[in-house]
């Protein structure tokens, strides 16, 4: 952590004590003639109600009611009036009268307490949803270190499944919605946040290879502090993605931060949790007692091999890390303004030693009405500070290894340092401590997301809204590579004796501006009916800058390297590498939506988005996207009052739509030339002004369903997507003119699958409740007609160059393993393959099926959670074990797991890509198990609330994967191919145990 951010952190919390202890001053020293104390009861089953607002009327002055439901306050005088209001409950005015004390009863508002979720451009009662429209609330989220906010959301929803490249802190995700339907564009859903789309792209740079591989970018979306987010609705099917078009043929994922409430008291709300995270269960390698033994077995020569240590390399690298995490709002409102402070901070270890992510979040929401209601302004601003460490861990690291293979494979005899102190290295030993201290990689990324919006109001039910945004992020990572650490391509120095050792500078910069305008109208008609219009046209500009350099042949280190580029040996033509670019996209959008309520009965939606793009050439510029759908909710027929007892709510749907995807390289349509060195030009793509808009066309039918009067409700849902016009890169056999051209590929994807949501209450009574939410899907997905095939996969590991484990093909599902089917070794220890070592088709990494069960329990304060989630019908391909765990390499004075030195394999035999190393993937996982307790802050006023929870995260894991961790994705793509389902020296996950402290004054 540097300085001047520990400064700046610093200023704040004392700026932040400051504020609060004048809080807590002003609090105390108000005045008042009449005190006036009560409580607060739901007029149905008497339950007492928690942070119900309580506001003199004409002033500022309130409270809010305690966990058991009371409430104590001043007023001026005996002649005021008390304005009661809570969410889900009808208002009420009660004058004083003299009163001291003042019971009071609220009763539910039946329309209020419908379930509201978020669709696009607007907000729709769960009930008249005529899409897949999935809403996760700040109740149900994911507890515990959470670094990105998709995290929130894994395995709460059918249908969504999220996959972490690794348990790097900040590390990305894969989000796939309804399955995954694109061979070379981006298959991750639009990110929605708080009506600002995203662009979808990295915002901190991948980084250099230091000889050890490649680097991926982080999470793009670790810049949002979770605290802030009040809810995530997911738009699953065309019906409900449509209204975003281009951009929404894998789903879209809206996520809306918390606001103050109008009418209430400013409310100070502080959290702070401590978390410690350790390595879930190390790999089971050969100890230093039986090494040698084992090894010289092996056939090595004792003699090379024994060199009378005695190291666990991994406890070397894996440490129990240390979290800690704090968020600080203040939020009120009148009955014309209200406002949202927040502030964040989190710093995060990774339980690798020198990796880390820190981050200091800043919000303010807040909106105004003026003019007798008649305009509304509001405006919401993020501002984000990211500080990265990376540890040396890539995704394409030779045989010798990044850190983790390098760690894994390390001889357990050698020890780190010599009798000098100093880091051992030699030719055929990458020590790994010498990577954790000889490389020093670190980024720093801003993100600032500024929204201002406002609407005016013609009449009660026609509205017009402007919305203008920005989406802004500008990174520096910094690379610096010890001339000592000993690589192959980075020794000590070169053959003239100059220190050569590496640095790397790599900016960028990203800005996503948007001006949106639309229309809203909303009339009676029919009599019965209510029409719901919505027009609209947004013109969104993407610019992407970046700026690489890399140094080398330095003529001194007594300065850090990346401080000193210019310190170069200038007379060596590969002392300075650069390159930067610059790329601006556009995309103009009208879009419209009718919805139709009649007789709160039969339910119609319509959509339609017309998108065009900077990325399509003048013959398809412009993309097409309608949809339809409708509902009927049986359960207001009058036929089916008999069954009324038994069902409280039971809707048919059925969706159909066409949604686009434009998430792929821009120019695809246009002639593309790189600069020689004689300064030249030379063209190395053919334009292709024809290439169409991939698109996915989606049905769906789903049954939404409550019955014993809303104690369990649930949906099903059945979907089938088709993604056609399938963008792809073709590269050209050289020699030839030109490298490659942007085309259409025939045939398509196609994902079929059913999903099954459930939420049950077993126990609810004013002792205990036990709540059951559940849900699962099954998911197919098949390659059509593609009349061609593509292989990814890349498969590292010595001898293995050019070897590949999956293959895009026709009647396949997408990213199949293509492989050698291994049988076992034969009599010497060699490896034997059907079909005279023909390649075949030996499964999938996608998921057939997923699940996730909560068990939610509250009794008196006490309340705890308990969160499953499983996938199975997968397989994952160990490359590690491929790459590391051979006989030969024990052999040779490398480290393998007991099972590979104790079996018969030779250590003669070659290691190639084959099912020897693909395994089933199936888990089921404890994922989050939280317990918490409410304190009773009747007699600790101004405190509101205090609430302490206990959570842990990945406490257990039943898989037969032998690897860390079968949830695993490491980017292994070949020229841009994306694969899935590959394991490679990945970051594990880690174990957290979470203490946190909730404080609302």
């Amino acid at each position: 952590m540097s300085v001047s951010f520990c400064s700046w952190y610093s200023g704040i919390r004392k700026v932040s004590f400051f504020a609060v202890s004048l809080f807590l001053i002003a609090a105390g020293s108000v005045f008042a003639q009449v005190p006036v104390s009560g409580s607060v009861t739901d007029a149905d089953d008497g339950e007492p109600l928690t942070g119900v607002n309580i506001l003199v009327k004409g002033t500022t002055s309130g409270t809010s009611t305690g966990p058991d439901g009371t409430y104590e306050l001043n007023v001026p005088s005996a002649e005021d009036t008390l304005v009661i209001s809570f969410i889900g409950y009808l208002s009420q005015q009660i004058p004083v009268n003299g009163r001291n004390t003042i019971d009071i009863e609220l009763q539910a508002d039946i329309q209020l307490f419908e379930d509201v979720v978020v669709i696009g451009y607007g907000t729709q009662r769960k009930q008249d949803a005529t899409g897949s429209v999935l809403s996760v609330t700040e109740d149900d989220f994911n507890q515990g270190v959470i670094s990105s906010p998709e995290q929130l959301l894994q395995g709460r929803a059918a249908g969504i499944q999220i996959t972490p490249s690794s348990g790097e802190p900040g590390a990305g995700a894969n989000i796939r919605i309804r399955g995954t339907s694109s061979v070379r564009s981006g298959n991750d859903p639009l990110i929605v946040i708080d009506g600002v789309p995203l662009s979808g792209g990295n915002i901190t740079p991948g980084g250099g290879d230091f000889g050890a591989g490649e680097q991926t970018p982080r999470n793009p979306l670790s810049f949002i502090n979770p605290e802030d987010i009040e809810s995530i609705s997911v738009l699953k099917d065309a019906s409900a993605s449509a209204i975003y078009g281009a951009r929404g043929s894998n789903g879209v994922i809206l996520i809306t931060t918390k606001k103050g409430q109008g009418g209430e008291t400013g409310t100070l709300s502080f959290s702070s949790t401590v978390s410690t995270s350790s390595v879930r269960e190390k790999l089971d390698l050969v100890n230093a007692d039986e090494y040698v033994q084992l090894a010289e077995q092996a056939a090595a020569d004792p003699a090379e091999i024994n060199f009378g240590g005695s190291t666990d390399w991994q406890d070397e690298i894996f440490r129990n890390a240390i979290t800690h995490e704090y968020s600080v709002s203040y939020g009120g409102g009148s009955e014309s303004t209200t406002y949202r402070l927040s502030m964040g901070y989190m710093d995060q270890q990774g339980i690798i030693e020198r990796s880390g992510l820190e981050r200091l979040t800043g919000r303010l929401n807040a909106t105004h009405a003026m003019l007798d209601d008649k305009v509304q302004l509001e405006i919401n601003l993020l501002n984000s500070r990211l500080e990265d460490t990376y540890a040396p861990v890539t995704r394409s690291a030779g045989f010798e290894g990044d850190l983790i293979g390098a760690a894994l494979q390390a001889n357990p005899t050698r020890s780190p340092y010599d009798n000098e102190g100093n880091l051992v290295q030699s030719s055929d030993f990458r020590n790994p401590l010498a990577m954790l201290n000889l490389i020093d990689d670190n980024a720093e990324t801003s993100k600032l997301i500024a929204n201002l919006s406002g609407t005016y109001n013609f009449t009660d039910w026609f509205s017009y809204k402007v919305n203008l945004s920005l989406d802004n992020s500008e990174s520096v990572r910094r690379i610096g590579v010890d001339p000592t650490l000993w690589f192959d391509d980075l020794g000590y120095n070169d053959d003239e004796g100059r220190s050569r050792g590496r640095a790397v500078i790599d900016n960028l910069y990203t800005n996503n501006t948007l001006i949106e305008n639309t229309l809203n109208a909303r009339r009676t008609v029919f009599q019965n009916g209510t029409l719901s219009l919505l027009a609209g046209f947004s013109y969104q500009e993407f610019e992407t800058r970046a700026d690489w350099l890399q140094a080398e042949y330095f003529v001194t280190d007594e300065i850090p390297l990346v401080d000193n580029v210019d310190g170069v040996d200038n007379q060596n033509n590969k002392a300075f590498q650069a390159s930067s670019s610059r790329n601006v996209e556009e995309l103009q959008s009208y879009f419209g939506r009718a919805n139709l309520d009649y007789d709160n009965k039969y339910l119609l939606t319509v959509n339609f988005r017309a998108d065009g793009s900077t990325k399509f050439g003048d013959n398809n510029k412009y993309g097409y996207f309608p949809s339809f759908a409708g509902g009927w909710r049986i359960s207001e027929e009058d036929f089916f009052s008999g069954l009324s007892s038994v069902f409280s709510d039971l809707k048919l749907r059925v969706g159909w739509g066409i949604t686009g995807n434009q998430e792929f390289p821009g120019g695809a349509s246009l002639a593309r030339f790189e600069v020689q060195n004689d300064g030249s030009l030379v063209q190395v793509n053919n334009p292709n002004p024809d290439i169409q808009w991939e698109e996915t066309e989606q049905l769906s039918a789903g049954i939404d369903f409550e019955v014993l009067q809303g104690r369990v409700r649930g949906s099903v849902d059945y979907y089938r997507k088709e993604t056609t016009n399938l963008i792809f890169l073709r590269d050209f056999a050289q020699p030839a003119a030109v490298e490659s051209q942007w085309v259409n590929l025939d045939g398509s994807v196609v994902n079929e699958g059913v999903e099954l949501d459930l939420d049950a209450f077993v126990v609810d009574n004013s002792r205990l409740s036990w709540q059951v939410i559940y849900n699962m899907s099954y998911t197919t997905n098949e390659v059509n007609d593609l009349g061609t095939f593509v292989n990814t996969g890349q498969i590292h590991g010595q001898g293995l160059t050019g070897a590949y484990a999956q293959r895009i093909a026709e009647g396949q599902p997408l990213f199949s393993f293509y492989m050698r089917e291994f049988l076992g070794f034969d009599e010497n220890g060699l490896g034997q393959y059907a079909n005279d070592e023909a390649l075949s088709f030996v499964g999938d990494p996608l998921p057939d099926f997923a699940l996730g069960l909560t068990n939610n329990f509250t009794f008196g304060r006490f309340d705890a959670s308990m969160f499953w989630t499983g996938s199975f019908g997968f397989q994952v391909y160990n490359n590690t074990a491929n790459a590391i765990f051979l006989k030969g390499n024990l052999r040779n004075g490398r480290n393998v797991t007991e099972e590979v030195a104790r079996g018969p394999e030779s250590p003669n035999n070659f290691g190639e890509a084959s099912t020897r190393f693909l395994e089933d993937g199936d888990f089921l996982r404890l994922a989050n198990l939280s317990i918490g307790y409410n304190f009773d802050v009747s007699n600790l006023a101004p405190v509101r609330r205090l609430r302490l929870s206990l959570t842990g995260q990945n406490l257990l894991l039943f898989t037969d994967y032998s690897g860390f961790d079968p949830e695993v994705n490491t980017d292994k793509n070949i020229d841009g191919i994306p694969s899935l389902g590959i394991d490679y020296t990945a970051y594990p996950r880690p174990r957290t145990i979470s203490l946190k402290v909730n404080l609302d004054i």
